[in-house]
């Protein structure tokens, strides 16, 4: 851990689950927030809108405009924003394991831990394609995350320490990262964990092991570290995150969504505050 980092953001508000947390997304302002058996829909300031009861063990949850998708290790079901269950279907191999997912277009892209690959439907659930890794994806733990930026789908090869891209047709793109424990690195044994991106296409890691939330340009410039073990609260396991407009939502093992926002007091001691791009991280 690195004793002397300073982040650039810092904590402004939290939401508090009232069972346990298991995954979120965000939905314009609002979150939507799974927990062992129920969905909660909080607004920006907290208050619950609506929930309503799901199955157990809940992978990921993915949202466009008018849907609500959500992940199970073989089944992804569809809901409305207003809680109405629209439709499902199952996963296409009796052995999918499914990890977690994206939602581009009138596509989904899951990602399947057991399989080794990317899985990629339609929003109606017609199976598409199979999209694999010309590096061969080693996925040693549920760490396959997978975020779309611009129509350019990024996941995480964790046993590989980096991350992959690819067209929204599924073709090959590139990769970056690497491993180690210095800050710009992914350590241990299957890093990243979790990815996410700002509007301005940086991709956002999350790692494990000593969690850490990072930054990285559309074409894999490491940018900064933007959240250190520490702000995070601590432990070993990877920290969820989502981006909105300037705002970082960070879940982990508490029960809540903390909210960091860019700090330019904080910030001016940084790398942040010399960084050239056009971040809306930065705004405030």
């Amino acid at each position: 851990m690195n004793e002397n980092f300073i982040s650039p953001y810092k904590p402004v508000s939290s939401i508090s689950v009232p069972e346990g947390l298991e995954t979120f997304e965000l939905a314009g302002d609002n979150l939507i927030v799974a927990t062992s058996n129920s969905i909660f829909i909080y607004d920006k300031a907290g208050k619950v809108l609506n929930n309503f009861a799901i199955r157990s063990n809940l992978r990921d949850i993915a949202t466009d405009h008018a849907h609500i998708y959500l992940l199970f290790p073989a089944r992804i079901e569809v809901y409305s924003h207003e809680g109405a269950w629209l439709h499902e279907w199952e996963a296409n191999s009796n052995s999918s394991d499914y990890c977690a997912m994206a939602v581009y277009g009138n596509a989904l892209f899951v990602t399947d831990a057991a399989s080794k690959h990317i899985c990629k439907f339609t929003t109606e659930g017609e199976f598409v394609k199979f999209i694999e890794s010309p590096n061969g994806f080693v996925i040693p733990s549920y760490s396959f995350g997978i975020t779309c930026s611009d129509g350019v789908i990024y996941c995480s090869n964790s046993g590989r320490h980096q991350v992959e891209k690819y067209t929204s047709d599924g073709d090959y793109l590139g990769t970056f990262g690497r491993a180690g424990g210095a800050v710009g690195t992914f350590c241990g044994c299957c890093n990243p964990v979790y990815l996410s991106n700002t509007s301005s296409g940086d991709i956002i890691t999350s790692e494990k092991g000593t969690p850490r939330i990072s930054c990285y340009s559309k074409n894999g410039e490491f940018r900064s570290m933007l959240l250190d073990s520490k702000m995070l609260g601590g432990g070993v396991s990877a920290y969820k995150v989502k981006v909105h407009h300037d705002r970082l939502f960070v879940a982990g093992g508490n029960n809540k969504i903390v909210t960091f926002q860019y700090d330019r007091m904080s910030a001016a001691k940084t790398a942040c505050s010399g960084c050239s791009a056009n971040c809306p991280l930065r705004a405030s």
